[in-house]
């Protein structure tokens, strides 16, 4: 940070001393009149000057300057009388030689009429007070060149710093969305590489914890999943080997809690699929009027409830843009999660919202979700209810259907049902629609 601070002040220092020596020398250049353009605009005050140079050639020596000093105090011009080894200037010296009236300039602006009297060594000065400064259309060019040239030089400094910080939000915004590819493109010599590199060691880090996640449900895959197989097929030989009912129900016992060990380690598996960016959504349009109420049905054949199962579909929703396995995934862990809950009641219901938003709706009249854990409920490993004897779930269902919604570009929510339970709501938009 030092580093930079030290290189813009450098460089606004430089800038500034450069353009302003351009501006003083241009001003000078523009600015600066011939001293015989003075003379031309005013002709009287070189006839004064040869009128008092005339009188003083008439008085002795002595008196010469106490008649100048009274004659500019009596006339109110201003009048001196100079040694000639005052003056400088090679060219001035020779025009008051040749009796010439001569022109100097000082540094203060003032600008003196010089006139030798003859046969004496002094010289005879009337004085022009410094011009009263003016700005014309020249001055206020220069300066607005100078404030722009100041300008141009931040702008220089700034603009790679801006660029590269670009980059490095285009390319965080690319692995926040789940892509897990860090390439901001951000060279040794930007400004912000030290940030870059610290960003891309995050990202590598980051990745790596995924792809070990990955492994190791991989590994689940086929060390857990396949042992239970056999154990599956173990339970099977030993219960159609024996007619003890003590021992049936054992061994029906212990194939329950397979089918559950199995169920959990599937549905792992599928979140941690969903968790990596390697995910190819199957975008098509389908039909949800017939859709819907046929995931619906079979999920009430599946589940053998007793509860009222109510699916209500908007019958414009016939070309619903999305991919048809994920969206039945959501909807099928959606309703099971209302059925765990539900007292009489469950109600799926489909329709367009108006800017054209898809919005899927399971509710509930079950004791409904508190405020403060409705954000948390979508959360992975998550459940909210404890008091129950049985085991209800493995809090990994909603947090898949946040993550296929989010993959849809979608938000989900949970809130107060108007039948006394939960209402989750799903809402997303035709991929290639704008937000």
């Amino acid at each position: 940070m030092a580093r930079h601070f030290l290189q813009l002040y450098l460089l606004i220092v430089a800038t500034l001393a450069a353009v302003s020596w351009g501006q003083e020398r241009l001003w000078q250049t523009y600015a600066e009149r011939n001293p015989a353009e003075i003379s031309a605009e005013n002709p009287s005050q070189t006839a004064l000057l040869e009128i008092v140079e005339t009188q003083l050639r008439a008085l002795p020596a002595d008196q010469r300057r106490s008649f100048v000093r009274q004659l500019a105090r009596d006339s109110g011009v201003d009048l001196e009388l100079f040694d000639l080894r005052d003056i400088a200037g090679k060219d001035t010296l020779a025009d008051l030689a040749r009796g010439d009236v001569a022109y100097m300039s000082a540094t203060n602006g003032e600008r003196w009429m010089l006139k030798q009297v003859d046969g004496d060594p002094i010289v005879l000065a009337f004085r022009h007070p410094p011009a009263e400064a003016r700005r014309g259309p020249v001055d206020w060019a220069l300066a607005f060149v100078f404030y722009a040239a100041i300008a141009l030089v931040i702008m220089l400094w700034l603009w790679p710093l801006r660029r590269d910080l670009q980059r490095l939000e285009r390319a965080t915004g690319t692995f926040g969305d789940r892509n897990w590819i860090f390439d901001a493109g951000i060279g040794p010599r930007s400004q912000i590489h030290p940030l870059a590199q610290a960003f891309r060691r995050m990202a590598a880090r980051i990745d790596d914890l995924i792809r070990s996640h990955q492994d190791m449900s991989n590994a689940m895959s086929h060390e857990i999943k396949t042992p239970l197989a056999r154990m599956r097929f173990e339970v099977e030989v030993a219960r159609s080997t024996t007619a003890d009912p003590r021992m049936k129900q054992h061994l029906n016992n212990l194939d329950t809690d397979i089918s559950e060990l199995d169920a959990f380690i599937t549905a792992t598996l599928d979140y941690a699929i969903l968790e990596r960016a390697e995910v190819a959504l199957n975008l098509a349009e389908h039909d949800f009027t017939a859709m819907l109420p046929a995931v619906t049905e079979a999920i009430r054949s599946s589940s053998r409830t007793t509860l009222h199962l109510r699916c209500e579909v908007d019958p414009a929703a016939t070309h619903v843009r999305c991919d048809a396995h994920l969206m039945e995934t959501v909807l099928r862990n959606l309703v099971y999660n209302a059925l765990r809950h539900a007292r009489r009641e469950v109600v799926v219901r489909f329709g367009i919202a108006p800017e054209a938003r898809y919005r899927l709706c399971v509710e509930d009249d079950g004791p409904g979700i508190p405020e403060a854990d409705r954000e948390r409920v979508f959360e992975s490993f998550v459940q909210l209810d404890r008091t129950t004897p049985h085991k209800t779930g493995f809090g990994l269902g909603l947090a898949i259907v946040r993550r296929i919604v989010e993959w849809h570009g979608g938000d989900v929510g949970v809130d107060a049902s108007p039948l006394g339970g939960a209402r989750f709501v799903v809402t997303w938009r035709p991929p290639g629609m704008s937000g």
